[in-house]
């Protein structure tokens, strides 16, 4: 029998993905669905073929709902992830977490009480150059690593993606950040994940052809490590190409990707001279979205991430945002 899902909310624009993932699978449905917009709340459910309700309470107080699928905008992931979690139904909560530190703090909190299941969408984490890294680094193969870069950035300014349903991503107030903070949380998350905690950082954020108003359509950040390394975070809507995406230096390794190719310098690795593509990578992960559903239907939970190492993206993306606009560093 299909594990019973609810959908509550559905303004991210990554919702149209997640619902061709669920109904691609024959484990789980969405039986009900709420948002506030009724009209919307109406078209997905729809596509779905599940029960809009009026009011998410309806949601909380069905039992045969396990699971909770958030995407509504991110002003309002507060209260419904709190009450989500005060119900006992397992979450899946769109990037980024929280506006800031104390929201995100406070639905971690909840989360936790309730030892709910719990998945957001860095789905980074899965692809084999990233596992890869990580586990040359764990191996100590870079030597002392001193800088990385990571960078995720596409057209989506100059394209107008933004134009219809999705405007409230550019709105700070509803989304808390822009472009640097919408592509570069999936950054931070890589970032973070390779090299641990952040001790400081500072941050520039820019417009280029200001198509949503003073919401920022690129950034730059700078982020200093607990363990000294020193990182680099691209993000924008308004990049052509985004050809190399990520970089690790080290003293003994080196390690970058050109157009999807991998490039690795180890003196530890037989092979790794860095001249030529690196093919040796392990598989990829599913998607982030499906790790979830697979989690809440018996699967492992391994995979996930973990509701701490969520808040704490977004702890260090206000502080990023704090940096820029105050022309300062930001210490954590």
């Amino acid at each position: 029998m299909a594990v019973n899902l609810g959908l509550v909310g559905a303004a991210h624009i990554h919702t149209p993905n997640f619902i061709k993932r669920i109904l691609a699978r024959s484990d789980v449905r969405v039986s009900h669905l709420w948002d506030h917009d009724a009209a919307r709340a109406q078209r997905r459910a729809a596509e779905l073929g599940a029960q809009p309700v009026g009011d998410p309470a309806a949601i909380w107080e069905d039992r045969s709902i396990a699971a909770v699928v958030v995407c509504s905008e991110t002003d309002r992931h507060e209260p419904l992830v709190t009450a989500a979690a005060a119900a006992g139904k397992h979450l899946f909560v769109e990037k980024p977490l929280g506006l800031g530190h104390a929201d995100a703090t406070r639905m971690a909190d909840a989360i936790e009480a309730a030892g709910v299941i719990f998945q957001t969408g860095y789905f980074m984490r899965g692809q084999p150059v990233h596992q890869f890294l990580r586990e040359q680094i764990q191996l100590g193969h870079f030597g002392q690593i001193t800088r990385v870069r990571h960078s995720n950035c596409h057209s989506g300014s100059l394209g107008r993606w933004f134009d219809t349903e999705w405007l409230w991503m550019t709105d700070l107030a509803q989304a808390g950040v822009g472009a640097f903070g919408d592509l570069g949380t999936h950054s931070l998350d890589i970032l973070m994940w390779l090299m641990g905690d952040v001790a400081r950082v500072t941050a520039t954020t820019a417009t280029a052809v200001a198509h949503y108003g003073p919401t920022d359509e690129l950034g730059e950040g700078l982020l200093v490590f607990r363990n000294g390394v020193v990182g680099t975070l691209a993000a924008g809507w308004v990049d052509v190409q985004n050809p190399v995406t990520v970089l690790v230096s080290g003293t003994e390794g080196h390690a970058y990707v050109c157009e999807d190719q991998l490039y690795f310098k180890s003196s530890h690795v037989p092979g790794a001279d860095g001249k030529s593509p690196w093919t040796e990578l392990p598989s990829a992960w599913p998607h982030a979205f499906d790790l979830f559903l697979d989690a809440v239907t018996g699967g492992a939970t391994a995979n996930l991430v973990g509701v701490r190492e969520a808040a704490a993206r977004s702890t260090v993306m206000e502080a990023l945002y704090t940096g820029a606009q105050e022309g300062c560093w930001v210490s954590l």
